[in-house]
């Protein structure tokens, strides 16, 4: 499977997303300057987590308009997978990519730490490989992962699918406790509409390796490289 990691001024977990597809598709993705115009043909496009800018303005603010994001929306509404971890939900929010806003946690508190998360949709290439309910473990670390958006947002995500993941408690219910930072309707993660596009804030690429802890997050991206036509 071919990807490329798009890197912005401020991002700091690239490297593990890199360090996570070499290891899955045994391919290294190509990494793309956030001044490029260009990205490669691939199969996959990822933005990763970090602090783009320092989050000066708003998180994904500044990075939503740099010159490559012209180039990811084309990839996009061609049908190519996007994926937007942590920070590269909030910029695919603010590129009017994905619906919605990432705010700040509910706590007003940075959160780094493991979470559970409940597959709510299996209908996505990005999540094909698991079981629609499943609870799996995933970390976080972010002080703006709060999703809001509108009711009638909300009642369209809803009524198409497209809530990828919820916070859960172990036993899969969405809980106050269970929910690190306050998302309306326990949101982890979701899809545009064309199930193309999915923005998670937890972090998947973290948990792939029994020796780093677990292997949860490793079926996004075999489902990615199975839909893609490569066996993972």
């Amino acid at each position: 499977m071919k990807s490329a990691v798009v890197v912005f001024p401020g991002s700091n977990r690239d490297r593990d997303m890199i360090a996570a597809l070499t290891a899955i598709t045994g391919t290294p993705p190509a990494t793309v300057w956030y001044a490029d115009a260009n990205i490669p043909n691939v199969d996959l496009i990822v933005l990763p987590g970090g602090f783009s800018y320092g989050d000066y303005l708003r998180t994904g603010a500044i990075a939503a308009r740099a010159p490559i994001m012209r180039a990811v929306a084309e990839r996009a509404a061609d049908g190519v997978a996007v994926l937007g971890v942590c920070n590269g939900f909030q910029i695919l929010c603010e590129a009017g990519l994905l619906p919605g806003v990432l705010m700040r946690n509910a706590s007003l508190k940075f959160v780094c730490r493991e979470v559970h998360l409940r597959v709510d949709t299996v209908d996505s290439s990005f999540t094909r490989r698991w079981i629609k309910g499943q609870v799996i473990r995933c970390p976080v670390a972010h002080g703006e992962g709060n999703y809001r958006c509108d009711n009638a947002t909300l009642a369209r995500l809803a009524g198409e699918d497209r809530i990828a993941f919820r916070y859960v408690n172990d036993s899969g219910a969405t809980t106050d406790a269970a929910n690190p930072n306050g998302s309306i309707d326990n949101i982890a993660g979701i899809l545009n509409a064309g199930r193309n596009v999915l923005g998670i804030m937890p972090h998947p690429e973290n948990l792939i390796d029994p020796l780093t802890g677990g292997t949860d997050g490793r079926a996004l991206f075999e489902s990615i490289a199975e839909a893609a036509g490569v066996v993972a």
